[in-house]
């Protein structure tokens, strides 16, 4: 089949092209812009691509366009295919339709920790044995790629609950079929498609209700939202969480420079210690969530413990770029307030000592407008100094909804720690670059590109050691 797929360097529409190539398809896309990792990974994976939406980008002989979501209906694109008579279908219904089919389909889904639950649970099943199949938001280490045509009767999947396109107004993980469902947290997001609490929560609640009576729900019980909901499922409820007195939980978690270590609760008795190369009690509880999805479909418990010890982490989460000059540059994916303080924490649990510098730039829908302005400075709490940039993008959105990145400075200044505004990532990159010492570390969060700010901090960072810099190359390439 030929297949053209329109926005296709997003991390999902990537990822179904990777998956369609993988199964003999004849697959090219398009896309306003390339960004890397995923430019570089399309044309690794021998994908052709053409920048900018045109009607002349359509083969007359495609049979199939599938749009992402950030197309909006007059795409020249889209409509051409329309006008063709071109079959038209969405992400998650082509994802849905080709590959999950009748599989047993684990969702992980919420509003944080999908894309590390998912990986991890991917991850462990390979381990298994199991050849599973998986779409994930992110590029674990250990596979090199968002995606994996497997064998197995399993399908890994993370659910996002954001709309499917501009022709189906749904949640993307209503089409995917579910037997188990992994739900992480549910706390409001995306402020561009959901009016309030209600209508986000209601997104989650139809997710549930496609459960079979004879299948799963793996929930977060520490989560007030997550504990309700679960209430509602018609199948069996499996509770874990650090908090809830869960059925599968964790105790004496402790950071270590290379991994955090606890014991893995059943029930209230010790099933088994865990080394895990995560960082992170948010990890902790997301690491019990994989476990118990693990089990559900017949995976030995201490077969799945034995085997995170080799997990390797995901692009764009917590992930080293670089250490120049005893200065460590991390790149993490956080941009709601409640993932950026778990983030800093988690850094702060890994890096005791240092002096550690959080970095963010306001990127997303949501974060770009003031719907959290008043929760993000306590989620900075345990970094010693703060920078943060205008939001991307700022002048897309109305100065009464905007995002306020001054007012987060002066509130973070308030409590008693440094924080500065800078303009852009070249101002970043020049000012720490300058002046950080041996020891320090700098996390920084954005959900985009961020202007290259990583390369740009570490490139200043060898530029003040001369000829030859104390350098170590990350310990995995940037993949997300």
């Amino acid at each position: 089949m030929k297949v053209h797929l329109v926005a296709i360097c997003g991390t999902g529409m990537g990822a179904l092209a990777g998956l369609l190539k993988e199964a003999g398809h004849d697959v090219k896309g398009s896309d306003r812009a390339f960004y890397s990792p995923m430019a570089e990974r399309l044309v690794a994976w021998g994908i052709p691509t053409q920048e900018g939406f045109d009607p002349a980008h359509l083969d007359p002989d495609t049979d199939l366009v599938i749009v992402g979501n950030v197309c909006r209906k007059d795409n020249p694109e889209a409509q051409a295919a329309l006008r063709m008579g071109v079959k038209v279908t969405s992400f998650p219904q082509a994802l849905a339709e080709f590959f999950i089919g009748d599989k047993t389909s684990i969702v992980v889904a919420g509003t944080h920790g999908k894309t590390t639950t998912a990986a991890l649970l991917a991850y462990v099943l390979v381990e298994a044995g199991r050849d599973p199949s998986f779409l994930v938001g992110g590029i674990p280490h250990n596979f090199g790629k968002s995606f994996h045509l497997g064998k197995g009767d399993v399908f890994v999947v993370e659910g996002d609950e954001y709309d499917a396109a501009f022709f189906d107004k749904r949640p993307k993980f209503v089409h995917y079929r579910p037997t188990i469902v992994v739900l992480t947290a549910v706390e409001f997001d995306h402020a561009d498609i959901y009016r309030d609490m209600d209508t986000y929560r209601a997104a989650f609640r139809a997710l549930l209700s496609l459960l079979p009576r004879d299948g799963v729900l793996v929930a977060c019980t520490d989560d007030p939202e997550v504990a309700a909901l679960s209430r509602t499922a018609s199948c069996r409820v499996v509770a874990y969480g650090l908090e809830s007195g869960a059925a599968w939980s964790a105790e004496d978690i402790a950071a270590g420079e290379d991994a955090t270590r606890f014991w893995l609760m059943r029930d209230g008795r010790r099933v088994a210690a865990v080394g895990l190369p995560l960082a992170g009690r948010h990890n902790v509880a997301n690491t019990l969530g994989v476990l118990a999805a693990a089990e559900a479909v017949g995976v030995d418990v201490h077969q799945a413990a034995a085997s995170l010890a080799g997990f390797a982490g995901i692009a764009r989460r917590m992930q080293v770029r670089g250490v120049v000059d005893g200065v460590t540059v991390i790149d993490d994916f956080a941009h709601h307030p409640t993932k950026v303080r778990e983030t800093v924490r988690a850094a702060r649990a890994r890096y005791p000592d240092a002096h550690l510098v959080a970095v963010f730039e306001p990127r997303t829908a949501t974060s770009r407008r003031k719907v959290f302005q008043d929760a993000y400075p306590a989620s900075f709490a345990a970094a010693d100094e703060v920078v943060v940039v205008p939001p991307f993008d700022a002048e897309k959105i109305p100065a009464a909804e905007r995002f306020d990145s001054a007012a987060l400075v002066a509130a973070v200044r308030q409590a008693g720690r440094k924080a500065a505004l800078r303009s852009n990532a070249d101002e970043v990159a020049a000012d720490l670059g300058g002046r950080l010492g041996r020891g320090s570390v700098v996390l920084i969060m954005s959900n985009g590109a961020f202007d290259n700010i990583h390369e740009k901090l570490l490139s200043a960072l060898r530029a003040r050691c001369g000829p030859r810099p104390r350098t170590r190359d990350s310990n995995g390439t940037e993949d997300d």
